[in-house]
């Protein structure tokens, strides 16, 4: 798979048990690194508006794509994609580039997987910047049990659970309409259609609103998912009850200083109580949908470098 435009050569590190792709930028800025981690179903180029603007503000920028992702493995077994692993993956990262500690910076499950590395590894981490999805507080019932009493059995979620290999199915076999359709910025808003989001998404000849990327850029994640399928990056979500079993004695207070991006068009709601559980928080917010860094690049930049210029280390 060739990345388009001027995105970096990656390299493969060797880590964890598996081998991670990784891009860089700003080498020159040793000793000084910011890790960013993308989410679903996405790619290390989500980030290609942020690494050139983080480099000259004087960061060494590590952009693995995430095991199940890209050229990197993808293991067979489920259980390889639970909190441990994703969050070891990111230490071995900064054990192989020879850092104690770094910022981290993620969206959408990745923002997921920088929450846990604040829990899990706290002392890996000095600053959080996080885009779309707030910190999740552990429930009192596993995560996935309570989705499918909410929300139903259709919810994606508990349908990647629920029913494993279907919508897997679905997405292999409409790979770009997916990635076409769920790529999308000005969406009209409208109540939920029934059936399984994702795989209405995979199915529907038409999409809404406006195309984030341009076709080059769409291709790279075409090209990507066409290479790994779907499967090993909706382990993840198969993962959701093992993690909250993993979390269960764990301080659930993150306590370095960290920045919330909301889309306020997104989906996905904001948190009433993040303050509660990220004490040193600051918010911002855009108008725009869920791909926050990639709807909003220039607003998005500028908010990241305002705040880790405003936010002082330790």
């Amino acid at each position: 798979m060739s990345v388009s435009g001027d995105f970096p050569t990656p390299t493969m590190v060797s880590l964890n048990g598996v081998e991670i792709e990784v891009f860089e930028a700003g080498r020159k800025n040793l000793g000084n690194p910011i890790v960013l981690c993308h989410g679903w179903p996405e790619h290390a180029f989500s980030w290609r508006h942020q690494m050139p603007i983080l480099a000259d503000a004087g960061y060494h920028v590590i952009v693995p794509n995430q095991r199940g992702y890209g050229n990197s493995s993808c293991p067979t077994e489920v259980s390889a994609y639970d909190i441990e692993h994703l969050t070891g993956d990111l230490c071995g990262l900064l054990d192989h580039f020879g850092y104690d500690d770094a910022v981290f910076m993620g969206h959408d499950w990745g923002a997921n997987v920088v929450w846990s590395m604040a829990l899990l590894h706290p002392e890996r981490v000095k600053k959080i910047i996080n885009l779309a999805l707030p910190y999740q507080a552990r429930t009192e019932k596993p995560w996935i049990e309570l989705m499918e009493e909410f929300f139903g059995g259709d919810h994606y979620f508990v349908h990647f659970n629920r029913q494993p290999g279907v919508a897997d199915a679905v997405l292999d076999q409409n790979t770009h309409q997916f990635l076409r359709n769920i790529f999308r910025k000005n969406v009209p808003p409208m109540p939920p259609e029934p059936g399984m989001m994702m795989i209405n998404l995979a199915l529907a000849g038409e999409p809404l609103g406006d195309p984030v990327m341009d076709k080059g850029e769409l291709a790279v994640f075409a090209q990507s998912f066409e290479k790994t399928g779907f499967t090993s990056s909706i382990n993840w979500y198969r993962n959701l009850d093992r993690n909250w079993h993993i979390l269960a004695d764990i301080d659930p207070i993150v306590k370095m200083p960290a920045l919330m991006i909301y889309g306020d068009r997104d989906v996905i709601p904001k948190s009433e109580n993040l303050a509660d559980f990220v004490p040193n928080v600051d918010v911002v917010s855009l108008d725009c949908g869920h791909w926050i860094q990639q709807e909003k690049p220039d607003e998005t930049n500028a908010a990241i470098l305002k705040w880790l210029g405003d936010t002082p280390t330790s």
